[in-house]
């Protein structure tokens, strides 16, 4: 079907997380599998420093505590340049990086890839399998759950 990318669904719960390495705000290498051990949760956005993107990523700043409670690493991820990820980052406080999918191979890869990111939120276990996955924008509460 021509328009499959616009109606597929997330990867499946069960199902291995594929690795990537990302270059992050600050021009770190992020590498999935490196993470391995420790929780990590991805949140694919369509834009840096547009209303529904702040406050989605606004709500895992505000739900850190819980994110370092269960040993959980937050990422967020989108095609935008390192300088605007940055001053995104910097402007609301976010204390998770910011990653640069450039062409959006790994937004493909977790099925959020489109015209603009599908706004897709996941949490990888400790054993790289996908515990949760879903469109839209779940709460920190209900994604860290499956994590603590």
């Amino acid at each position: 079907m021509m328009l499959s990318w616009l109606f597929s669904d997330p990867l499946a719960v069960g199902g291995d997380a594929p690795d990537f390495s990302l270059l992050d705000d600050g021009g770190r290498t992020v590498t999935l599998s490196a993470l391995r051990g420790r929780y990590v949760v991805l949140v694919f956005y369509p834009g840096d420093d547009t209303p529904g993107c702040t406050q989605q990523l606004c709500q895992f700043r505000d739900g850190w505590t819980q994110a370092i409670a269960g040993d959980v690493e937050v990422f967020g991820i989108n095609p935008q340049n390192a300088r605007k990820h940055a001053d995104f980052r910097r402007k609301f406080q976010f204390p998770f990086p910011l990653l640069v999918d450039q062409g959006q191979m790994v937004a493909e890869a977790y099925h959020a890839k489109g015209l603009i990111v599908k706004r897709t939120v996941y949490l990888i276990g400790r054993d790289g399998k996908i515990l949760f996955a879903r469109r839209g924008m779940p709460g920190p509460g209900e994604v860290l759950a499956r994590a603590i």
